[in-house]
C-alpha cells in the first residue's frame, strides 16, 4: 500500500473552526479554541498520522483584514504557510452562509472571494463545517453557489466538533499530498513546545470570560516554567504574565476580589494538567502594557514578529 505524506494549510476567514479541526484530529488540545474570532495568532502545526498518511497541519489565524500590527502579523502568518505547505484545506463556516442563502441574499460575499483569490491556484480542498448547525434542506443551495462560482476544488461538508464527514476530508487530502515516507515518527502530535502551548490555553479562557475588548488587547507570556519537580513529585510550576493595554481592562481582567483571574486560573490549571499529565501550580500576574499591540518592539518580544 502506498503511503502518502506532506503540509496541509487549513486556512480561512476568523472563527471557521481552524483550531478545533486541529484538536479533533491529532487527539489533543494544542490551539485555542474560543467562539470569539481571531484567537489564533501564530501558526500551529499538529500531526495527523493514519496507516496510509501523514498530514502535517498547520492551523493559522483566520484572513481578515488587518487595522494594527498585531492583526497584520496574524495575516502573514497565514499567507506565509499558504506559500509554504503542499495543499491547502479552506475551512468555512456554512450556518452563516446557508442563512444567506434562506434569506435570497447572495452566498458567495466579498469576504469569501478574497479568500478565494488567496487559495484558487493552490492544490486545494475545501471543508464546509459546522454543517451540524445547518437547517434541513438549505446546505444544497449552498453548494449550488460554489459550482455557480466555478469553484473547481472538491467540497466537504463536515463537522469539525462532531467528527461528522473528516474520514472523506482526510481521503481528499490523501489524493494532494506526495507518495512519500513519513514526515515524523506515527506518534508525534506536535512540534510546539509545551510552554508555548500553556501560553495559548491560558490565553483561550480569558477569551471565553472576558468580554469587550480585552481579549484582543491581552496576551500571555510564560515567565518561569520550572519542571524540576516533575519526575520526583509529579508537578509543574508555571508563573504568567497577562499583559493587558489599560487600567481598565486590568481591573475587568482581575475581577471584584480577583474573582475572574481566579476563574481564569482554576480551568486553565485543569486544561495544563491534563497537558502535562501532571499536577500543575499556576500563577498568573496582570500587567499593563500600554499600547503593546502597536509597539514593535512589545510585539517582537511576544513573538508576534
Amino acid at each position: 500500500m502506498s503511503f502518502h505524506a506532506g503540509t496541509i494549510g487549513l486556512v480561512g476567514r476568523p472563527n471557521a473552526g481552524k483550531s478545533t479541526l486541529l484538536n479533533r484530529l491529532v487527539g489533543a488540545k494544542i490551539s485555542a479554541v474560543s467562539h470569539r474570532p481571531q484567537t489564533t495568532r501564530n501558526r500551529v502545526a499538529g500531526v495527523y498520522t493514519t496507516e496510509a498518511l501523514q498530514a502535517v497541519l498547520w492551523d493559522t489565524p483566520g484572513l481578515h483584514e488587518a487595522w494594527t500590527p498585531l492583526n497584520a502579523h496574524m495575516v502573514r502568518e497565514a499567507e506565509q504557510v499558504l506559500a509554504d505547505v503542499d495543499a491547502v484545506c479552506w475551512l468555512i463556516d456554512a450556518e452563516p452562509l446557508a442563512r444567506a442563502a434562506k434569506a435570497g441574499r447572495a452566498v458567495f460575499d466579498a469576504a469569501l472571494l478574497s479568500v478565494l483569490e488567496r487559495v484558487k491556484d493552490r492544490p486545494l480542498v475545501i471543508a464546509l463545517n459546522k454543517v451540524d448547525l445547518v437547517e434541513k434542506g438549505w446546505l444544497l443551495p449552498v453548494l449550488s453557489a460554489f459550482q455557480e462560482a466555478e469553484v473547481k476544488a472538491p467540497i466537504v461538508p463536515v463537522s469539525a466538533s462532531s467528527g461528522d464527514g473528516l474520514e472523506a476530508l482526510v481521503a481528499e487530502w490523501e489524493k494532494l499530498l506526495p507518495e512519500q515516507p513519513a514526515i515524523y515518527p506515527p506518534d508525534h502530535v506536535t512540534d510546539a513546545l509545551e510552554r508555548q502551548i500553556c501560553a495559548e490555553l491560558i490565553r483561550e479562557r480569558i477569551f471565553e470570560h472576558c468580554g469587550q475588548e480585552v481579549p484582543y488587547a491581552c496576551a500571555v507570556e510564560i515567565e518561569q516554567f520550572d519542571e524540576s519537580a516533575r519526575e520526583t513529585e509529579n508537578i509543574v510550576r508555571i508563573h504568567a504574565r497577562i499583559l493587558v493595554e489599560k487600567p481598565s481592562q486590568k481591573a475587568i481582567l482581575i475581577g471584584k476580589a480577583g474573582t475572574m483571574v481566579k476563574k481564569i486560573g482554576s480551568e486553565a490549571r485543569t486544561q495544563l494538567a491534563e497537558l502535562l499529565d501532571c499536577r500543575v501550580r499556576l500563577d498568573l500576574f496582570v500587567v499593563v502594557e500600554k499600547d503593546w499591540t502597536s509597539n514593535p518592539r512589545a510585539l517582537r518580544g511576544l513573538g508576534y514578529a
